[in-house]
């Protein structure tokens, strides 16, 4: 297993994260711990959650996810400090009023009750890394394209004070690091200043999809990463598993997520069909399978600091943390930048 350094931070993440976004939906209890069990023997030590997981987000199911892994560190107390675990609050959404009863802004009262619950379901006394799911402003995210100057609600909480409470559970030890997620550039370049400017500490990580149909973190995130030292914790490396080819030519394989829930379009729209077909010609016309062609790009991006994978069985598991193993040609790379440009960021 590679190792990175996160931001300037001492910890080092393995290249390969563990995703858990399906544990408590599409994957039960004991197939989370199979799955959390072989990723750590495998050298995987970051595990990726949120309260509001699993997905897709329901009244039902919220925080079943991190009840799962809780239960997992109760069954292998000796397991935590082998383990960067990180959660995530959930922002101002339209997810309904189960979550809080609706009090989703990240002011104090609403970020101790997070927290404090988090860490009670996951059985732990700290978070190595503590997320914002994404912005307390009203701004573009999750593949929204067209910027409106949009008015911002006297809800919304500037991200200064956001960053003082968050210092505070530093402070008490309660949280060792600050990522974001979701975020746009000036967001990231906004809590970096923040903090200059009021001695708190920085953010260290940017939770945002990066996958060969979106890459559009390349655009202005990529030199924030490079720049300032922020490591990017790419999501969805497979775009929710159309660069395996298991959706090729219009397939919908049993319990695989696309045929389960149809609201998840955003990779499935006619110029991100045609540009994963020309990726699966490319991973067909080299003989080697699309998920080593499309993991292996994201592991291989210089401000990448780890890459999260999500599976619902233990073949897929093992095959996505296998990619590390795997090394793109020259020529392979070539002719994925040649896609690239002729169809760019058909899912961003």
């Amino acid at each position: 297993m590679e190792y990175r350094q996160l931001g300037n931070t001492d910890e080092k993440l393995s290249i390969i994260g563990l995703g858990t976004m399906t544990w408590g939906e599409q994957n039960t209890q004991a197939e989370a711990f199979e799955q959390m069990d072989y990723a750590l023997d495998a050298g995987v030590n970051f595990f990726d959650t949120a309260e509001m997981y699993p997905v897709p987000p329901k009244k039902e199911t919220y925080t079943k996810t991190e009840s799962i892994i809780g239960e997992w560190f109760k069954a292998n107390p000796s397991k935590r400090d082998k383990v960067f675990l990180a959660s995530k609050i959930a922002g101002p959404s339209r997810l309904g009023d189960y979550i809080r009863d609706g009090q989703l802004h990240f002011n104090r009262d609403n970020l101790e009750k997070a927290l404090h619950a988090s860490l009670k379901r996951l059985n732990t006394d700290y978070l190595d890394l503590y997320q914002l799911h994404w912005p307390d402003r009203n701004t573009n995210c999750f593949g929204v394209l067209g910027y409106e100057y949009p008015e911002q609600s006297q809800d919304n909480v500037p991200l200064l004070e956001t960053l003082q409470i968050l210092n505070e559970f530093v402070e008490q030890g309660k949280i060792k690091h600050i990522g974001l997620s979701n975020e746009t550039p000036w967001g990231v370049m906004h809590a970096l200043h923040q903090a200059e400017l009021h001695n708190l500490p920085r953010v260290v990580s940017v939770q945002n999809p990066y996958n060969l149909l979106n890459r559009s973190y390349e655009v202005g995130l990529a030199e924030v990463s490079h720049r300032e030292n922020i490591g990017l914790l790419a999501y969805s490396p497979l775009a929710f598993g159309m660069l395996t080819g298991k959706y090729r030519d219009g397939a919908r394989p049993e319990k695989a997520r696309l045929t389960l829930f149809d609201r998840f379009s955003r990779y499935t729209n006619p110029q991100a069909q045609l540009a994963t077909e020309m990726y699966l010609t490319l991973a067909d016309d080299f003989g080697v399978s699309p998920v080593d062609i499309a993991l292996s790009y994201v592991n291989s991006r210089p401000f990448v600091a780890s890459n999260i994978i999500g599976a619902t069985t233990m073949e897929q598991l093992k095959q996505n943390i296998a990619s590390v193993d795997f090394n793109l040609t020259q020529e392979m790379l070539e002719r994925i930048q040649a896609i690239h440009q002729a169809i760019s960021n058909p899912a961003p």
